[in-house]
């Protein structure tokens, strides 16, 4: 069974974050960046984010995987 992820665009312009999606695929993120990136800032950074589950992560967490704050 495959595990079915879901990503998340996160771009920052000045004082705003704006979070874009869910996505299917990274690259599915990456095709509307540059038209999203179009009416954003010149100074405007960026990121594609794996979506996780709370369970997998605590799961995680309880097998001893550290955990990011």
């Amino acid at each position: 069974m495959r595990k079915e992820c879901m990503y998340l665009l996160t771009i920052r312009d000045g004082l705003q974050t704006r979070h874009i999606g869910p996505y299917d695929s990274p690259k599915q993120a990456a095709d509307d960046l540059d038209q999203l990136l179009a009416v954003c800032g010149e100074r405007a950074r960026w990121q594609i984010h794996q979506l996780e589950s709370p369970a997998a992560l605590m799961a995680g967490a309880s097998k001893g995987a550290p955990v990011a704050a």
